[in-house]
This record gives C-alpha cells, structure tokens and sequence, in this order.
C-alpha cells in the first residue's frame, strides 16, 4: 500500500493476461510489445539475470493501470529490450495517468529504485508524453534522448487510393515493378492460415532471413530462432500472427513476420531470396502486406523502428523514439 486509497500489487504473466482479455477495466493496450503473451514470451528467452516486477496500480478496487517493469542492480527498466521489441510502454485506464504515475514512482522509491531507464518510447507514448511530466513535476532530474525512429501510416479505404498517396515516382515505381513481378512468373501472395501451414511457413521465413545478408545471419542465432519460434506460437493462440508468403511459380520467393491487433498491421519482419532481388521481392511483399490490411480494413500500417528509406517511400511517416532516464535520488530543487 502507498496511501490509504492506492495500492500496488506484484503481478504474474497470468493475472497481467486476465487484464488484457477483460475490457471492463478500460486499459490503454496501445503497444503491441507489452501486451502480456509478448511479455512472456520475451521474458522465458531473454530475462535471465534480471527480477521480474509486474505491478499493477489500484485505486481501491479500480486497476488503474500496470507497469511492467523488471530490475537490475536497483535500476527498473521497462520489460523488453530494442533487438525484438521495437517500442515499449506503460498500459494505463483514460483519466487515471498523473495519479497512476505519482503513485509508481513513490512506491519504487520505497522499494529503493534509484533509477528509472526507459526506452524505446515513442514520442506520443504515455511514458514520454505524461511519465516525464510527472517526473518533472516532483522535481526529479530527467533525461531525454532520441534513439531511434519507427514509421508508421494511416490506411485510406482503397489501394487505388493508398497509390495515390505516393509521391509520382514512387508511384510510378511500384506500378512498374508489380508488373515486372507478374510478368516473370505466377504469383501467389497469401497470409498463411491454419497452424500446420504457419509452421512450415515460420521455418520458411528462418530459412530466407538467414540467406538475405550476413549481418542478418549473425543476428538469427539458434536463440533468436528460438524466440521467433515461441512469438509465433503466442501470436497464434491470440489469433494475432500474419504470416505471408510470396511465391513465383513453386519457388517461396519471400516471407513477411506480421502481427495483426484487428486495427494495426505491424511489420514486424521479412525476408527472401537473394536470387530473385532483380524482382525486388522484398519492397513487393511488403507492398503486398499493406494491400491485405487495406482490404481488411486496418486503420494504420505499423513499419516499426528504423529509418529505411522504403518506409518513407512507401508513405511511411516518422515517429521519434526516446530513451529517458529518471533519477530517483536527484532532485532539480
């Protein structure tokens, strides 16, 4: 307990899970990457060494939101890290922000947290956007630096349309290289639909990620695959996994990793096959992608971190991601 009305209590993977499947407590899951099967999932493969703190915030018997935290060396972190989780976020209910963070930071000072260390956040987060704030309020040295970028876009209701959104040599290009594309062999693009397929399909995905550069080879250890595997598996049981595949003629010519929220379709990655680079397989699959959440009416096209110039061309715009620092045993006064 922090005061006679707000209380925190030590959460599990499990109860966190309750939360998210129960609407009734009006919380705020706006990033994908602290909903809680991610959550887990991230923590069995990468959590080793570090203290899990789950917290959720009660006014009385209202949650007013969670923090999923986890501790190293008397320093709290947001759950996750920049390799997988492409931005990271704190799940708070409408009207309970400055009373939900006032109320965190008094309880990890008891718990003798010095530091606070978040990020990726972006820029229109509620850790950046009302976090700070509160830290600045009750005079605590903050600070605040960009990391990263992600891309994103709002989807209008037709691909004649999202094409017309397109700058004209970007349009002109697409155009161009879809025709290219259908004038070399049959192709068949299609979200990989019963469990069976999307495991087959993942191994695909692995496979090609491995043979696309040697930077990416490096990255896809057997931990890492290992990872894929499990996220899978989680986005599956939630019905949010988008596996797609491109194939030319019998030949699986690129693999594209989303998840998908029912308004979001994140990209979260992709892959092919070097021998068909002359196709631009890779550009084309991800084209493709956002032509499948246009015709599914998805609100907004998730790109995810990173500044490469496809997602600007393809009518990305930026989103700054900051990683900050608050200081629990300085204060500004």
């Amino acid at each position: 307990m922090v005061d006679a009305e707000h209380t925190v209590t030590e959460e599990t993977f499990d109860t966190v899970y309750s939360y998210w499947r129960n609407p009734n407590h009006n919380l705020q899951w706006t990033c994908i990457f602290v909903t809680p099967l991610w959550l887990k999932v991230w923590w069995q493969n990468f959590g080793t060494g570090k203290e899990p703190r789950l917290l959720a915030i009660w006014c009385k018997d209202r949650l007013m939101g969670l923090a999923p935290l986890m501790v190293e060396n008397n320093e709290a972190h947001l759950m996750g890290n920049p390799d997988v989780c492409d931005y990271l976020d704190f799940i708070v209910s409408d009207g309970s922000v400055p009373v939900f963070f006032d109320t965190l930071i008094r309880f990890l000072k008891k718990q003798d947290i010095v530091r606070l260390n978040l990020g990726p956040i972006r820029e229109d987060s509620i850790a950046y956007k009302h976090f700070m704030e509160t830290a600045r309020q009750r005079k605590y040295e903050v600070h605040c630096q960009v990391e990263d970028v992600s891309y994103e876009m709002f989807l209008p209701e037709s691909w004649d349309e999202y094409l017309q959104l397109l700058a004209g040599k970007q349009r002109h290009e697409v155009r161009r290289k879809f025709r290219r594309l259908y004038e070399s062999s049959h192709v068949d693009f299609h979200p990989v639909e019963n469990r069976n397929a999307e495991k087959n399909a993942l191994n695909i995905f692995l496979e090609l990620f491995k043979k696309n550069r040697s930077d990416k080879a490096a990255f896809m250890t057997d931990r890492m695959a290992a990872y894929f595997q499990s996220l899978a598996e989680a986005m599956e049981e939630a019905h949010m996994l988008r596996l797609f595949l491109l194939k030319l003629g019998d030949v699986c010519a690129a693999a594209v990793f989303g998840v998908d929220d029912g308004s979001t379709l994140y990209l979260y990655n992709n892959s092919y096959d070097d021998q068909f680079s002359a196709l631009s397989v890779g550009v084309l699959s991800k084209a493709l992608t956002i032509k499948y959440a246009i015709q599914n009416r998805r609100k907004r096209y998730d790109f995810l971190k990173g500044a490469e110039s496809y997602k600007h061309h393809m009518g990305g715009k930026p989103i700054k991601l900051y990683r900050c620092q608050i200081d629990l045993n300085r204060d500004r006064a």
